[in-house]
C-alpha cells in the first residue's frame, strides 16, 4: 500500500533547482573593496537584489560599520556573488553543487585591483577553489551575515567586519 503525502511532508521535501545569478554587479572605478556572497538566497531572488531576506544582517552590519545607509558606491564598495549559477536546495549553502563561477574579471576590469572580502565560509571556499589563482588576489573570510549564523549577533558581526573593512576604505584617504 502506497502512503499518501500530506501537505506537511510535501512542504518539508527539499527540491534541487538551478539558480543563475541575475543581479548585475554593483561596482564602479572608485571601488576599493569587493564583497562576495555565495549565490542569491531564495528570498533575494524573489525581491531581485542582494541580501534580500529581512533577517539577513548584511545591510544592518554595513550601515553600522560605515555609519550610513547610502552605502555601497559612496563607500567605494563593490558587491557581487562568487557563483554565476549552481544547483541548490532553497537557500542552503551546504547543498550547493554544479558550480559555474561568476566572471569576476569583468568587475576587476571596472574597479581595478581591489581587496576581496568573502561573506562567510562557503563564499570563501568557492572563491579559493575557482577564482583566487586566476585573479591573483587573496581573499579574506569574514563571518556570514546570514540568519543561519546565529552565533554572531549584529554587534559582533559589525565589529569583525569593521576591523577588516574600515582600514581598506580609509587607505586612499590618508
Amino acid at each position: 500500500m502506497k502512503k499518501e503525502k500530506t501537505a506537511k511532508t510535501e512542504k518539508n521535501e527539499k527540491h534541487w533547482e538551478r539558480v543563475t545569478q541575475e543581479f548585475a554587479p554593483v561596482c564602479d572605478a572608485d571601488c576599493r573593496v569587493l564583497i562576495l556572497g555565495t549565490a542569491p538566497s531564495k528570498k533575494s531572488r524573489e525581491v531581485g537584489f542582494y541580501y534580500g531576506h529581512p533577517q539577513n544582517r548584511f545591510w544592518k552590519m554595513l550601515a553600522a560599520v560605515t555609519g550610513e545607509k547610502a552605502l555601497l558606491l559612496r563607500n567605494h564598495i563593490a558587491l557581487h556573488d562568487v557563483i554565476h549559477s549552481c544547483d541548490i536546495i532553497g537557500s542552503s549553502d551546504s547543498s550547493i553543487k554544479n558550480v559555474e563561477p561568476a566572471d569576476l574579471e569583468r568587475i576587476l576590469a571596472v574597479t581595478g585591483r581591489v581587496a576581496i572580502l568573502c561573506n562567510g565560509g562557503t563564499s570563501y571556499k568557492l572563491y579559493r577553489k575557482y577564482q583566487e589563482e586566476r585573479l591573483g588576489i587573496s581573499a579574506v573570510q569574514l563571518p556570514s551575515t546570514s540568519p543561519a549564523n546565529a552565533a554572531w549577533n549584529l554587534e559582533r558581526l559589525s565589529a569583525a567586519w569593521g576591523e577588516v573593512l574600515l582600514p581598506l576604505l580609509r587607505k586612499e584617504e590618508e
